[in-house]
Parts: C-alpha cells; sequence; structure tokens
C-alpha cells in the first residue's frame, strides 16, 4: 500500500474524535465517517437509527453488491455487508450503483441501478429488491429492471425515491445530463402514468446539471438537488433549484457544494437527512482525500446544513471534524 494510503486509513482509525465546538465539547465521528472507498451515500432514518447506503466504489467489474451502515447518532456506525449482490438479481452483473432506500408497509425497498447501459439494446437499468428489515438481505421484487430503457436522454442510472404529502410515490433518476420523475404504482412493481398522462416526464432542472438527483419538500417548496462536474474530478459539485411542484419547472439558485483545497475535493453525489427531534438538517455525500487523483478512491463524509431566512441553502462548509453526536430518541 503506498504510504499515502497508509496514513489515510491510520488517520481513520482514530475516530471517533471529541472536539471543542461552538456547541460544545461533543463527540464526533470526523470526516470521512466510514472506513473504506464508499460513494453516491443514501442518508435515512428508520425508526431509532441513521442509515447510509453507499455505492462500493471501486471497479465497474467489481461493484457487485452493496454494503449498509446504521448508527444510533451519526459517530458510531455498524457495518452490515453485501446487505443486496448481484447472487440475488439475476439480471445485475457490474456497475451497481446509487441506493435509494425507503420503508413501505413495514417492509424495506431497495432501488439501485446495475450495468451502466449505454443502449436500449442492453439489459439493466434501475431496479427494486425488497426484505423484511433495513440491513436485508434484499432479494430482486422483480426479476427484470424496473426502467431498463432510455427516455427523455436519461441514462437509467442515479435513482431517487421521494413520497409527496399526498402519499404519492416518485421515482426521480438520470444521467447524461437529462433527469426524468415517473410515478410509482403503490406497490412499486411498476410505473403509472400521472394526471396528464406522461409516464416519464423530464425536469432537467438547468443545463448543468449531469446526474445524482436528490429532492426533498421545505416550508410547502419542493427543493431539487443534484451533481455537476465530472464524477472523476476535483470539480464535481452539488447544485440545486427550488419549484413549486415535484414536476417543475424549477429555477437553479447555484451551487452549495464543491471541493475546498484545504480539504478535499470531488465532493457530489449526496443525500439529505433531517432529524426528527430539532429539525437539524445533515448533507451526507463523497468527496476525495487530498492528493489522490483515483477516480474510485472516494470516501463518505457528513456537514451540517443550514437554510437562510429567505429559505435558500447556505454553502456547506466541509470538514474534517464532521458533525457532533444526534442521538436519536
Amino acid at each position: 500500500m503506498r504510504s499515502r494510503e497508509s496514513i489515510f486509513w491510520l488517520a481513520m482509525l482514530l475516530a471517533p474524535i471529541s472536539v471543542q465546538a461552538g456547541e460544545g465539547t461533543r463527540e464526533r465521528a470526523g470526516n470521512p465517517v466510514l472506513p473504506g472507498w464508499y460513494a453516491d451515500p443514501e442518508a435515512t432514518i428508520f425508526g431509532k437509527q441513521y442509515w447510509i447506503f453507499p455505492t462500493t466504489s471501486a471497479r465497474y467489474e467489481e461493484q457487485t453488491g452493496f454494503d449498509a451502515f446504521s448508527s444510533p447518532d451519526l459517530v458510531h456506525w455498524t457495518r452490515h455487508a453485501r446487505v443486496l449482490s448481484t447472487g440475488s438479481v439475476a439480471w445485475a452483473r457490474k456497475a451497481m450503483w446509487a441506493p435509494s432506500v425507503v420503508e413501505k408497509g413495514g417492509k424495506y425497498y431497495f432501488f439501485f441501478s446495475a450495468n451502466d447501459i449505454q443502449n436500449d439494446g442492453e439489459l439493466g437499468g434501475i431496479g427494486v429488491a425488497v426484505a423484511d428489515h433495513p440491513q436485508g438481505p434484499y432479494r430482486d421484487l422483480l426479476g427484470k429492471p424496473l426502467v431498463g430503457k432510455f427516455h427523455n436522454g436519461a441514462q437509467p442510472i442515479d435513482q431517487f425515491v421521494f413520497r409527496d404529502d399526498d402519499g404519492a410515490w416518485y421515482l426521480i433518476y438520470g444521467g447524461w445530463k437529462h433527469a426524468n420523475i415517473a410515478r410509482l404504482k403503490d406497490d412499486f412493481t411498476g410505473i403509472e402514468p400521472m394526471d396528464d398522462g406522461t409516464s416519464f416526464k423530464e425536469i432537467t432542472p438547468a443545463p448543468e446539471y449531469v446526474e445524482g438527483p436528490v429532492m426533498f419538500k421545505r416550508e410547502g417548496r419542493y427543493y431539487f438537488m443534484w451533481s455537476e462536474g465530472g464524477w472523476g474530478g476535483p470539480d464535481y459539485s452539488v447544485a440545486y433549484a427550488i419549484g413549486d411542484r415535484p414536476t417543475g419547472p424549477f429555477r437553479r439558485i447555484g451551487k452549495v457544494l464543491q471541493q475546498d483545497p484545504r480539504i478535499a475535493t470531488g465532493a457530489g453525489h449526496h443525500s439529505v437527512v433531517r432529524a426528527p427531534d430539532d429539525g437539524s438538517w445533515y448533507i451526507v455525500y463523497h468527496r476525495r482525500p487530498l492528493g489522490d487523483s483515483d477516480r474510485n478512491h472516494r470516501v463518505t463524509s457528513i456537514e451540517r446544513m443550514y437554510f437562510d431566512a429567505q429559505g435558500r441553502i447556505l454553502p456547506v462548509k466541509l470538514t474534517h471534524e464532521g458533525v457532533p453526536a444526534h442521538p436519536l430518541r
């Protein structure tokens, strides 16, 4: 192992740490929060546990399964190995990416993409698996991709599942600079037309959009976030827009997460999670250690995310310390 990597992983072994911060001396995990190369983290809360479901950051041929991580407080994380793998998905061979995991009716549904298809003639795209517990084991729900074709120019990858206040579930996804939204059937076995008859509606928010969509609702407005730049380079970043409906239109506001030459590069492909007790918002993302140009050397980190009085997201500050412990009660 190269000396730079040795130093990096030695630093990881020192976590968690305790630092003096504005909120007092509280234990922090430090960034990155997960040991190992992980990217595209999906953060959520199930019961009294935070969960992170990331992509294993490796060569496409080696991306044949997913690990998951759980924590009671954002500091101490437990690894759950191979919660879903190609062994449980007959049509998936490689490039298993970007989980989105939701609970419905006491079951847990794991949306993922596989095979990095380049055209409609290839087998792959977005699939869905199901389990009785967040840590799995998950099994393929359909025996085939949920979305296995290109629609509106969007590569079927980077899926995000969003539940609106009226109970409707939406699949938001897309690479190759196009984003689509589709309404999911109640049992997640397919797509059903929206009120205007559209099955796959393009909602690409801005020319800068590349991939990694995320949506949440706050104070009656829909926030649409995504990644810009090249995922293998230092300029990877996160921007956002705001709209009045999940189907748009959206108005791009600007970037909120990007590299800091003092901390890390390639900061992007994120998710957000809100603590239910005090409403604190967190952004969970991947980044690349300073001095490391290997595109697969990506690590998962967490920062606080704040809003101003007008509801705009403030620029996120990259840190080594990470966030204070926040137990779920």
